[in-house]
């Protein structure tokens, strides 16, 4: 896209949308001007008519362009606003930046997330899932480091999408738990991330970056203030989860106030479904049924007798993203995270995901079904973190070829076109 040309465009996004900064700061390197909508208002703009005409997902960020041209994955919008130094000056280059795109979408995002979203009161605290986040971020930052070792930059001598995307994926880290003891071992990426960070396109668009300095807790008391629990609740929680004199400290901390702002939050107190009919399906009833009984002779036949095709829906969905030099271990992480990140949607979801292949040539794919008949992940900016890594569509309940599908994907036995099936793991 050239730059300099007189046409508005405009992007769709709330507050603090890391996945948005990798398009406004790109616009800022290559001139584009990039207006967001004053007027969004994340859980009804984005549901309104005329946004879904344009965006069909529904979900953000979203670009328009003055001439009528929409884009909705963050990554394209980014490719799109910028320009030929971004995007690389040789063919290899660009594929090396891709690449780290992809490094940051995957590697990183996933962990953040699972990080820093229970202490922002996002969602709920796992200590197993969090340890494990850990772990992943410092293996992360360790590779950063060492191959920032002799390297400013991530691709060539100047800053390209690489170091724009991959830095606001970190972005929730440095912000919010990477405190000076956490990230000292990592000066070579600290000192990248900075002067990033101090670049006039980045500051124009995120402001004065402040770098954390008190690694920041889960606390209990505001989560559930968060999600609209009764405060005898809260309080039973904070005494399992958090000492109370530290519950009184990170109770309202200034950076964590702030970041409340970065996810539309009002929206969450109550159930992203609230709006749905409930229908006659009786989800939990399914769940027992399914744990405690036979799959194919009794939970398969209760399912199809009692599915509510009119209020829930079905939808297939398969990764898209590359794993081609993933381990098999690293895959199953892969769906196991966007479960756990998933807590909050048991209560009206259920899908089995399947894993297929070897070492290096893994595929993913799954069923899954939720009341309603929209892509239930844009109901809530809770659930946008990794579902976009898929590809989803939308099954016919009536359809022999469903019915067939089900019955695999449920009893995960059968012919997957071929694959070899190694792994299965069930959302319930």
């Amino acid at each position: 896209m050239a730059a300099g040309v007189s046409i508005v465009e405009t992007l769709y996004t709330y507050p603090g949308n890391f996945r948005a900064y990798k398009a406004l700061v790109a616009a800022q390197y290559s001139g584009v001007d990039v207006k967001v909508a004053s007027d969004f208002k994340f859980g009804e703009t984005n549901k309104n008519t005329n946004f879904i005409s344009k965006f069909p997902l529904g979900k953000v960020p979203a670009f328009e362009s003055g001439d009528g041209f929409c884009l909705s994955e963050s990554n394209a919008i980014a490719q799109y606003v910028g320009n030929s130094q971004l995007a690389g000056k040789s063919p290899k280059d660009a594929a090396k930046i891709q690449q780290w795109i992809s490094f940051g979408d995957n590697e990183i995002v996933p962990s953040a997330c699972t990080w820093v979203f229970p202490c922002l009161g996002i969602i709920q605290y796992n200590k197993q899932e969090a340890e494990k986040a850990k772990e992943q971020i410092k293996k992360v930052l360790t590779l950063l480091n060492d191959y920032l070792l002799t390297r400013t930059y991530l691709v060539g001598e100047r800053i390209t999408q690489a170091d724009i995307s991959v830095s606001c994926c970190l972005m929730l880290l440095y912000q919010h738990v990477l405190d000076a003891e956490f990230r000292k071992p990592f000066q070579n990426v600290n000192r990248w991330f900075t002067t990033l960070v101090n670049q006039k396109q980045f500051k124009a668009v995120v402001g004065n970056f402040q770098m954390c300095t008190k690694m920041a807790q889960f606390d209990s008391k505001k989560y559930a203030e968060l999600h609209g629990q009764k405060k005898e609740t809260a309080k039973k929680d904070s005494k399992k989860e958090a000492k109370p004199k530290q519950a009184k400290k990170e109770a309202k901390p200034k950076d964590e106030e702030e970041a409340e702002d970065d996810m539309p939050k009002e929206k969450e107190s109550k159930d992203p479904f609230a709006a749905y009919p409930k229908g006659t399906f009786n989800l939990d009833e399914f769940k027992r049924t399914y744990s405690n009984k036979d799959t194919v002779t009794v939970a398969l036949p209760y399912f199809w007798e009692k599915f509510d095709k009119e209020n829930w829906s079905i939808w297939y969905c398969e990764y898209a993203e590359d794993v081609s030099k993933k381990r098999q271990f690293m895959c199953c992480n892969l769906v196991s995270g966007l479960m756990q990140r998933l807590d909050k949607l048991r209560k009206n979801a259920f899908g089995c995901m399947c894993l297929f292949g070897e070492d290096f040539k893994v595929s993913i794919s799954g069923v899954w079904f939720w009341r309603g008949h929209d892509l239930a992940f844009t109901l809530s900016p809770d659930w946008q973190v990794d579902y976009e890594s898929y590809k989803w569509k939308k099954l016919d309940p009536d359809d022999p070829e469903t019915k067939k599908l089900v019955h695999k994907y449920f009893v995960m036995e059968g012919d997957f076109e071929g694959k070899p099936f190694f792994e299965g793991k069930v959302y319930k």
